[in-house]
């Protein structure tokens, strides 16, 4: 299992160094979100030519703002910018953003994703599509996206549901999970991209698995701040569903908290199941998430 870490900043030159250090401190990959700061791509991009020999990654880029050939256009840029070392992760995100902020609407998200792939996925892959369909009508055959001196980026789905899931199964490499607990994903998310996987005939699916992480000698403590810092998760209807699944109350639950033996334990635990990338989500006071980076460390 690899081990990557969530890198970011408040500007482009941070977001370098904090890509400088994931990879200085042994990771093999460092991840953007997308959500209201940096654009994950062009943070990708930049950190990808200023720092060699790591995969970055964006966890995840909103697929309702961006239409699949300008989203497909980007992530060639960005893939060529990297060397081959990004991957694009790409996901719903949430009704209350989509319709509540951008006005757009989310009926039918699972509908949405599939044209959505249908459309992104030949784009990256050759250059061209040709699709006619009730989200999307795209015809670009006389003008391809340029291969820039590249190859093809995976994709990953930011899925959950099993719909999704096997949306992302069939047509995309894999899944990027968040607020889903072992549990969870040895029993529903792993098995049931897997065999879509399988049945498409396409490789096995990468799973990277976003996990709340501290090393601690103050659980409570720890479960407090992360129910508080991460509370809007447990209200977010996808990962609501998550959450009930692994039986847990809240953000707090499905963490890894403990010593460095519980912690290590715990993290071993997701390797067991098939995760095959790992993103530790550091969390806790100061001295805490300086306590966990090393035990972290040790582990890659």
């Amino acid at each position: 299992m690899r081990i990557g870490l969530g890198a970011g900043g408040g500007s482009i030159d941070q977001a370098v160094e904090s890509v400088k250090k994931i990879k200085a401190d042994g990771f093999s990959s460092a991840w953007f979100s997308n959500i209201f700061g940096l654009d994950g791509m062009t943070a990708c991009a930049v950190s990808g030519r200023e720092v060699p020999d790591i995969t970055l990654g964006t966890f995840v880029v909103p697929t309702y703002s961006r239409h699949p050939l300008y989203m497909a256009q980007q992530a060639m840029s960005t893939q060529s910018a990297c060397g081959g070392r990004f991957i694009l992760g790409i996901g719903l995100s949430h009704q209350i953003v989509i319709e509540g902020m951008l006005g757009l609407s989310f009926e039918k998200p699972a509908r949405h994703m599939r044209e959505y792939l249908e459309v992104l996925m030949p784009l990256l892959e050759t250059g061209t599509v040709e699709h006619t369909g009730e989200v999307f009508n795209v015809n670009n055959t006389f003008g391809p996206i340029e291969r820039m001196g590249t190859t093809t980026p995976k994709v990953v789905v930011a899925a959950l549901g099993e719909v999704m899931l096997k949306l992302a199964g069939r047509m995309a490499d894999g899944t990027a999970t968040w607020m889903t607990g072992h549990q969870t994903l040895e029993s529903h998310v792993i098995p049931t991209i897997s065999k879509a996987a399988s049945d498409a005939g396409r490789p096995a699916p990468m799973i990277i698995a976003g996990v709340p992480v501290c090393v601690t000698d103050d659980v409570d403590a720890a479960r407090d701040l992360i129910n508080s810092s991460l509370q809007i998760y447990g209200t977010l209807p996808s990962y609501r569903a998550m959450l009930d699944k692994e039986g847990a109350a809240g953000p707090a639950d499905v963490a890894i908290l403990g010593d460095e033996d519980t912690v290590r334990a715990g993290m071993q635990r997701y390797a067991d199941i098939g995760v095959t990338d790992f993103q530790a989500a550091i969390v806790g006071t100061p001295a805490d998430s300086a306590r966990t980076l090393e035990l972290v460390k040790s582990l890659t």
